[in-house]
């Protein structure tokens, strides 16, 4: 045991080394939190500027489709006599100004209204629903980021004991205690570990530049210690109660509405709609006793007749409608999609627990008591120096894997708090934290 002991000190010089030739990079850089990240991500991404834009845009657009059309402003010149273009001349002549005021069919500009502020809602859930995706995909980033940190500082410790190992084997082979091939082995086991390392920090380098999608340069400072933790998760019932209300259903829900309201608007088409006019005829001229002619004024309003609406009319109607089933379907199925996810990430989580629990309480205790009681056997020369190797790299997998339960548990966590119908609020930062 004492040969394991000693080699703490020596992994804590290696260790030591490597931070103090990254500490003029790190040395002035914060510690990266999940609250910080997620803060960062929500605070402005532009997916959710845009939504937030387009959904103003459709407040704004449903005001202007609620009101009456422009009226019309004419002014002409009526029964001008084209020989000598005198006004005066021919008692028909007239300047006429007028004014007409168009009134749609129905309430079709109520209905159009209605559909507008629909589909403003829709815009607006799908900006919660666009908040939650990120929060949701920044923690498993992030968390998938702690995994490659800690993975690899696991593997960093265990290259120290074997490095050391390296070393007593290599002093019982000039004793003639152990055989060239131990000494090797433990070399290969050494540089296996080393491989290790560089794909684990080839995969954190991944995770960084996936989590500087929403963060940018602050991805690469390096991360606090601890396993983050997410909110409690309700329990299977409530979250598939909740469902109905969560952004995605809100907002297809709001379509849903939406294409109701054109349906309204079809059905407005069979009825007249009307223009309104009233002009003033000013004449010109005079009788022949001498008198001003009288100008004139005239009102007039104009319908439509829907007298044939079998290939507008009802075309119109029955094209409405089958949008309108659509979107009806396209809500059922994300419902749909819904339950299926909730159903697979709730067994998910409820089996990741199983195996943590089982390794907190027995394979972790096992592993290390195999791993020692190979040394001591190994010392008293009862074990072969293969089976000493085979625990200590037992006892390594066994630690990762341990690491990869706790770290995937905790992105579960992360897919079932995004099936909650609120939205995604900034998180608060601690006191002294900075984004």
């Amino acid at each position: 045991m004492m040969f394991f002991s000693s080699s703490a000190g020596r992994f804590t010089w290696r260790s030591a080394c490597l931070l103090a030739g990254l500490a003029p990079s790190f040395a002035a850089q914060a510690a990266l939190t999940l609250a910080t990240a997620e803060h960062l991500a929500l605070q402005a991404d532009p997916a959710v500027l845009a939504g937030q834009a387009r959904a103003q845009a459709l407040d704004e657009q449903a005001v202007a489709d609620g009101q009456l059309p422009d009226p019309k402003l004419f002014l002409s010149l009526r029964n001008v006599p084209l020989d000598n273009f005198s006004m005066r001349s021919e008692g028909m002549s007239q300047a006429v100004a007028g004014i007409r005021q168009s009134f749609p069919r129905g309430r079709s500009l109520f209905y159009k209204q209605k559909r507008t502020q629909w589909l403003s809602s829709a815009e607006e859930a799908q900006v919660q629903n666009t908040r939650k995706t990120i929060q949701r995909d920044v923690r498993e980033a992030f968390l998938e980021l702690y995994y490659q940190e800690k993975a690899d500082a696991i593997v960093l410790q265990t290259r120290g004991l074997f490095e050391q190992l390296v070393e007593i084997t290599r002093a019982h082979y000039a004793s003639g205690r152990v055989s060239q091939q131990d000494v090797l082995l433990a070399q290969l086991e050494v540089s296996r570990l080393d491989d290790k390392s560089t794909q684990i920090n080839k995969l954190g380098d991944v995770q960084r530049a996936v989590l500087s999608r929403w963060i940018g340069e602050a991805a690469w400072q390096p991360l606090s210690a601890g396993l983050p933790r997410l909110p409690a998760v309700p329990s299977q019932t409530k979250l598939r109660a909740s469902l109905p209300t969560h952004p995605m259903i809100r907002a297809a829900s709001a379509r849903v509405e939406a294409t109701q309201q054109e349906v309204n608007m079809a059905r407005e088409q069979y009825k007249p709609g009307f223009d309104v006019g009233l002009d003033y005829n000013k004449r010109f001229g005079e009788f022949d006793n001498g008198r001003d002619r009288p100008d004139m004024a005239t009102a007039m309003i104009t319908m439509d007749i829907p007298l044939f609406p079998d290939k507008r009319q009802d075309k119109q109607l029955a094209a409405s409608q089958q949008m309108a089933g659509a979107a009806l379907q396209t809500r059922e199925t994300v419902l749909r999609q819904l339950q299926r996810t909730l159903a697979a990430e709730y067994a998910q989580w409820d089996r990741l627990g199983q195996q943590a629990e089982l390794y907190r309480s027995q394979l972790l205790r096992e592993a290390t008591a195999n791993a020692e009681a190979a040394v001591n056997a190994y010392q008293s020369g009862i074990n072969e120096f293969n089976t000493l190797m085979r625990a200590r790299i037992t006892e390594l997998e066994v630690r990762l894997q341990d690491l990869r339960i706790r770290v995937d548990r905790e992105k579960t966590r992360a897919r079932l708090l995004y099936l909650l119908p609120q939205s995604a609020d900034i998180p608060r930062l601690e006191s002294g934290e900075k984004p």
